[in-house]
């Protein structure tokens, strides 16, 4: 796989370097792991042209047709695991089989994709005094799909399957952190077969210069982007005079809550999974846990142990549970919560340290850490963290931890741990959160739908409902 080519631009069917390149470093090393081409705003509005052109003749290709190159890529996807996974860990860091597990989900999402092409249908309603009605859908338009480096393959990949699936003709902005990756799933995809500019990929350092001049042309109808609630904001603050569809799957804070009655070995091991998984760096990250005080230390002995027992190292490295850090900022906002936690009274259990491992990992590691006795106004208990840290708190009643894990401007997702259906329904029903796990630590399939309430996002991505993103529906009145 050519890491050290940095022909990272597809713009109408043609791979180009750019007039220059940046660097893209492993997260645990901090050597350089390949080059990509830096694009600009000519490269973003080339490749606008370039979608434009081919949006007319893409939204006439069938459904069935449009699922193959999904079907062909996804197999291709299984065919190259290997090498992509150490592609994938390489610039984010993460162990192997994290990578691996999120190549094989983005393939499912590709088949998922493909058959959603085929229903995304409208309907016909009864016949009315006046004649009989008609909802139609048809595609957006040219769209923008913006995507994280925290989980580089399965976020893309989910925004590319549904825009091609639906008809819409797409362009791509990988993080400038993971631009490997997302070039060579791109490239894979465009191996299929895909006509020229349905789908292209703009690799850039300058993000704010390729996504600005894509959203000052009103011939871009539709955007999809994942990334910071700040972000994610400023892009609505930004229409100017043009309204376009606009998904959005932003920040969380996510509680979990493990009531008395909860199977506590499998609770331990499910809150360590959904909180540590990419060393914390998800969205869906458990950032608050909340136990019932009968089972609060019952339960803390069970996640210290298993939490003492991640190893902390190079992604590559067999038996890594806990790669870097992306990056410096990420670390400083790990050691400033942790350190405004314990000035509050909090008492750290494992960790609450800088990673000091071998001389070649310079990286940005941090101990997997817990904390206890937390108080409600601390920044951890606000803030989202996107690192390996859980904060521990107590609870007495349902309505008590209801109340405070509702008290957040978040709603992405949110876990339960219990055996007593009557209570996990009630207070399911209870949270505002879009996902939510029910002894469950992996609430994130291609059959779901996927996305937040208040300040983590807006529309779906997966599930029956995701497709909808890239689709504009027309009301047929017939009078006969």
């Amino acid at each position: 796989m050519p890491t050290d080519s940095w022909a990272t631009l597809l713009v109408d069917g043609q791979w180009c370097s750019g007039a220059t390149a940046f660097e893209v470093v492993d997260p645990a090393t901090l050597e350089p792991v390949g080059r990509a081409a830096d694009g600009g705003a000519r490269d973003a509005l080339a490749a606008l042209d370039a979608a434009c052109a081919v949006a007319e003749s893409w939204r006439s290709v069938t459904a069935e047709e449009r699922g193959g190159y999904l079907r062909r890529a996804a197999a291709e996807i299984r065919i190259r695991i290997d090498a992509l996974t150490e592609l994938l860990t390489s610039e984010n860091g993460k162990p192997l089989g994290e990578a691996r597990g999120e190549l094989l989900g983005s393939a499912r999402m590709l088949e998922w994709s493909a058959e959603e092409a085929r229903r995304a249908g409208g309907r016909v309603l009864p016949d009315s005094p006046n004649g009989p009605g008609l909802v139609l859908k048809a595609p957006v338009g040219p769209a923008l799909a913006i995507s994280p480096w925290n989980f580089p393959a399965s976020m893309l990949i989910r925004k590319i399957g549904l825009a091609l699936a639906a008809g819409a003709p797409l362009i791509a902005k990988p993080a400038e952190q993971t631009p490997l990756i997302a070039t060579e799933l791109v490239r894979i995809l465009q191996e299929t077969g895909l006509p020229a500019g349905v789908l292209q990929s703009i690799t850039t350092s300058r993000p704010a210069e390729v996504a600005g001049a894509l959203l000052a042309d009103p011939r871009l109808r539709k955007v999809s982007f994942t990334g910071s609630t700040e972000v994610g904001l400023g892009l609505l603050r930004d229409t100017g005079t043009h309204l376009r569809r606009t998904s959005l799957e932003l920040g969380g804070h996510s509680p979990a809550i493990v009531f008395a009655d909860a199977d506590l070995p499998a609770a331990a091991a499910g809150v360590v999974a959904a909180k540590f998984f990419n060393a914390g760096q998800s969205c869906i990250a458990v950032n608050r846990l909340y136990v019932h005080r009968s089972v609060h230390d019952e339960l803390l002995a069970l996640i210290e142990e298993k939490v003492a027992a991640l190893r902390v190292g190079h992604g590559a490295a067999e038996g890594t549970g806990i790669g870097p850090l992306i990056d410096q900022s990420g670390l400083d906002k790990v050691e400033r919560q942790v350190a405004d936690a314990v000035s509050g009274g909090a008492k750290v259990r494992t960790g609450g340290r800088r990673w000091s491992g071998p001389a070649e990992l310079k990286g940005a590691f941090y101990e997997p850490t817990v904390l206890t006795g937390v108080g409600d106004d601390r920044l951890i208990t606000r803030e989202e963290t996107f690192g390996p840290v859980l904060p521990v708190y107590s609870f007495d009643t349902d309505d008590e931890v209801v109340r405070r894990a509702n008290d957040t401007d978040y709603g992405l997702a949110a876990y339960l741990f219990g055996r007593d259906l009557n209570r996990l329904w009630t207070v399911m029903d209870r949270l505002n959160f879009g996902v939510i796990g029910v002894n469950d630590p992996a609430p994130v399939r291609p059959e779901l739908p996927f996305g937040g309430m208040r300040n983590s996002g807006q529309e779906r991505e997966g599930g029956a409902e995701g497709i909808e993103a890239f689709l504009e529906t027309k009301s047929i009145a017939i009078k006969l």
